[in-house]
């Protein structure tokens, strides 16, 4: 290599030329920083420090968590290095650097908390969403029933069930203690099909009062339990009212046996006769039927409230208070007397004693008359009447004690026949004045038909100091539809100080009518309205009906104008600020 820069150098000269080349030369001599030229026929400077070579050692290494590095320069601290330091310049930083440390946030999903094979999915199945979920239903269907003499079917109660998480029905009917047929379960949970054949049975097919057909058999749906009507009800579904149990002849004369079993049937005549017997045989003192029940209901009375209307002249309704004594089965009858109702002192309407259904008088003393028997307890019936000495008495309400004595002993409501008495407010007929006959002022005749001594009528004393001497006038075209009166014009006058209306008819010539008072200054009724004219109801443009007479209002003086724009709140027809919003 030297000896090509050599040569290229020589051909480099020799082109240049002499002086060029010793000029170069020179230059070349006095430069450093081209240590490769200063071979060429020159003295190579030696190195400052001694060594041999020129030659620079190298200084990159690389060391393990830093990278390379520079061996002459080491290398700086990194961050987490000047942190570290900074930190162990205080004794506790420690607990400093923990303080500091931010809080773990608490586990607000359910991934968190809940393990991953426990979780519920987003859109549960319905083996998961109605899990031991059971629509129970109540029913019956009826069987034929051949070769028996007592019955001819019967019917058969059943229990139906269906589940929601898998859509199967199950069916049981309650065991009877020995009514010899099988009994338990009809169905076990099979997904049973419509009759139809459209899908399978669902909870839409069960209704309280509906027939239901699994599998050939026709079910008569008569109720269901709390849950289920619950279920309905939340899903904005009527499932129905509950229906009575259905009987068989079988079923009746099974409970009738049962209960003559158990001793629920009272003692028949004939034995209780035969113990009577027994007892007199024995030498027992028979027991009083009369102490018996007055030991036993002593102080027990039913509460009634009745009343009468009394047909007779100048007389009206009548309240009572019966009071029925179930120890000696007797009745009282008071009257209820409100305060100043102007009637005796003393309440007793029927003295104690048995009430009979007929009551007759007999001519003589021991002479027979009709058994026609006493009011028992069941005779006595809210909504009905008896009937006390041939008057006709109406039972409209009872007390507690009675209405749960005929609750617990007889399954009655005596409030279900309840009848309301309450008077209708009296109102009273005002008739109407006569009408007016024409003579004077229909005020003064209104007063003659008020008083005997008539009074002049009250005037408005305030608008007649105000508006005496006010005379506010129309001019008017009569527009009856006639030829000859269409050239015909007339004045209408209103007086604001009594409300009175004046017509005037002006002259008008080859009209062939005499000008003058068409009619008298009066209050006229508006035919219209049915009031008196106001002076509202005179404009510009309006139809008044005058003496049956069609009038039009053409235009109105410049009095008048005047007039009604400073009383604008009289007439609003003259309102600058009504018109403009129109």
């Amino acid at each position: 290599q030297a000896v090509w820069l050599a040569r290229s150098v020589s051909a480099a000269q020799c082109a240049i030329g002499p002086s060029t080349t010793s000029a170069s030369m020179a230059t070349m001599r006095k430069s450093s920083s081209l240590p490769g030229i200063m071979m060429l026929g020159t003295t190579m400077p030696k190195p400052a420090d001694g060594a041999s070579t020129f030659a620079r050692k190298p200084s990159f290494s690389y060391r393990l968590g830093h990278g390379p590095i520079d061996v002459m320069q080491f290398p700086k601290a990194s961050e987490e290095t000047m942190l570290a330091a900074e930190k162990l310049r205080y004794a506790g930083w420690r607990q400093k650097m923990h303080s500091e440390m931010p809080r773990p946030q608490s586990a607000s999903k359910i991934e968190d908390v809940v393990p991953r094979n426990m979780r519920h999915p987003r859109v549960a199945p319905a083996w998961l969403k109605h899990d031991k979920q059971v629509l129970r239903f109540y029913g019956f269907f009826q069987e034929h029933v051949t070769e028996r003499p007592d019955e001819n079917s019967r019917y058969r109660q059943v229990n139906l069930m269906y589940y929601m998480e898998d859509g199967t029905l199950s069916m049981n009917e309650p065991r009877t203690e020995n009514s010899g047929i099988p009994q338990g379960i009809f169905l076990k949970r099979p997904r049973a099909p419509r009759q139809d054949g459209q899908g399978f049975i669902g909870p839409d097919d069960f209704r309280c009062g509906s027939e239901v057909t699994v599998y050939g058999r026709t079910y008569h749906i008569t109720g269901c339990d709390r849950f289920t009507r619950w279920f309905f009800e939340q899903n904005g579904i009527d499932v129905g009212e509950d229906e009575p149990l259905v009987e068989d002849r079988w079923q009746t004369s099974y409970k009738f046996q049962k209960m003559v079993e158990k001793g629920g049937l009272p003692m028949t005549g004939q034995a209780m006769d035969a113990k009577m017997y027994g007892k007199y045989m024995s030498g027992q003192p028979p027991a009083d039927k009369k102490l018996t029940q007055f030991l036993l209901n002593d102080r027990k009375v039913l509460r009634f409230k009745a009343y009468w209307d009394d047909p007779t002249p100048y007389a009206g309704r009548i309240y009572f208070v019966v009071h029925y004594y179930l120890s000696d089965n007797t009745v009282e009858i008071n009257e209820a007397h409100c305060r100043d109702s102007g009637r005796d002192n003393y309440p007793v309407f029927f003295k104690r004693g048995p009430l009979s259904k007929r009551n007759s008088v007999s001519a003589y003393p021991g002479m027979l008359s009709s058994d026609g028997g006493v009011y028992m307890p069941e005779d006595l019936k809210v909504g009905e009447a008896i009937s006390v000495w041939g008057r006709k008495v109406v039972l409209y309400d009872c007390d507690d004690l009675t209405h749960n004595f005929y609750q617990s002993y007889l399954s009655m409501d005596q409030r279900a026949g309840s009848i309301d008495v309450t008077e209708r407010p009296i109102r009273h007929t005002k008739l109407k004045p006569p009408p007016h006959n024409g003579i004077g002022t229909e005020e003064d005749s209104l007063i003659n038909t008020q008083m005997i001594q008539p009074k002049p009528p009250k005037a408005d004393l305030v608008k007649l100091m105000v508006n005496t001497g006010e005379s506010l006038r129309f001019e008017a075209k009569m527009v009856n539809g006639e030829p000859e009166d269409d050239c015909r014009r007339f004045v209408i006058a209103f007086f604001p100080d009594t409300d009175r209306v004046a017509v005037y008819e002006l002259q008008q010539r080859n009209s062939g009518h005499m000008a003058g008072k068409f009619r008298e200054k009066s209050r006229i009724k508006n035919p219209q309205t049915g009031r008196y004219f106001e002076l509202r109801d005179f404009y510009v443009g309006t139809v008044v009906s005058i003496c049956a007479q069609p009038f039009e209002i053409v235009r109105a003086d410049e009095h008048c104008l005047q007039y009604l724009e400073e009383h604008s709140d009289e007439f609003p027809y003259a309102d600058p600020v009504a018109c403009a919003r129109r």
